[in-house]
């Protein structure tokens, strides 16, 4: 799957195999029903084009019903994501990125608490690399 992009369909598709673990197309259907109309053959041919890009798997099967669960992980999917969005919002500055987010969000002390653990954990990180 390496630098093939993924469409916010697939991308959606993909949020709710991570969920579920693995999910017939008809289950990934119903899902995606309960947010937003959605054609059955609309996200058959997702699925298709999610397993030709080897971003899923096929696993078992219910019946007739083809089950398939993700190869991809979040972070698998995540990382070029980010990066592409740092480059083209932000000329590639991860600090503007940084500041940005913590202008605009509305922070209380625990989610500052876990922020702090994180740059602890990150600062921990480069320390050992030295």
């Amino acid at each position: 799957m390496s630098g093939q992009k993924l469409s916010d369909f697939e991308l959606e598709v993909l949020q709710h195999l991570w969920r579920l673990k693995q999910a017939s197309t008809p289950e990934l259907h119903r899902k995606i029903a309960e947010d937003r109309d959605a054609k059955y053959s609309t996200v058959r041919t997702i699925v298709d084009r999610l397993e030709r890009k080897r971003a899923i798997e096929r696993v078992a099967h219910q019946g007739r019903a083809v089950v398939f669960r993700p190869l991809l992980t979040k972070a698998d999917v995540s990382l070029p994501l980010t990066r592409r969005f740092v480059e083209r919002v932000f000329g590639g500055d991860s600090k503007s990125l940084l500041s940005h987010l913590l202008d605009s969000a509305a922070l209380d002390s625990e989610d500052i608490a876990y922020l702090e653990s994180v740059i602890a954990r990150r600062k921990s990180e480069l320390d050992d690399d030295d």
